[in-house]
């Protein structure tokens, strides 16, 4: 019983950092929202514990680094290029991009019961993406009010 305690913490809090970050995403527009956000990190967790139950060492840790690395080709099927007559030539999503790796890592870390440490991650990126867009806004001029709302970033 102990063990399927653990299990559902790990699987749960994955879940829940995860879906945090997408409510931000949905928040600002973006196309990544609260389910693939949550369930890349419920996934993620799930491999990195399946793999900690692997005979063998290193097991964890070779499933978290093939997650991670494969994982991009998820973030660039968000990423958009204008092109064609008239396009600025911007892309667009890298910061949900971004999350959505992000989420993977928080995931890992539920996967193998850093429950803290995921929790302070995951505050923490909350704050990088509530508070540096007003800093970029502040110092350097960028991320009107369009580009908020899913527009470009060039």
């Amino acid at each position: 019983m102990a063990d399927l305690v653990e299990i559902c913490a790990r699987f749960g809090a994955a879940a829940l950092c995860g879906g945090i970050i997408g409510l931000n995403r949905v928040l600002n527009g973006k196309p990544a929202g609260v389910r693939l956000h949550a369930l890349v990190s419920l996934s993620c967790a799930l491999l990195v514990y399946a793999g900690g139950q692997m005979p063998g060492d290193g097991s964890a840790s070779r499933v978290a680094q093939g997650i991670l690395a494969g994982l991009g080709f998820l973030g660039a099927g968000v990423i958009l290029r204008e092109r064609g007559p008239g396009a600025s030539h911007s892309i667009h999503h890298l910061t949900t991009a971004a999350t959505i790796w992000s989420a993977a890592a928080l995931g890992v870390a539920c996967g193998v019961g850093l429950y803290v440490e995921a929790a302070i991650a995951t505050a923490t990126m909350l704050i990088l993406l509530v508070a540096a867009i007003r800093i970029d806004r502040l110092f350097f001029g960028r991320f009107g009010d369009e580009s908020d709302r899913g527009g470009p970033i060039s």
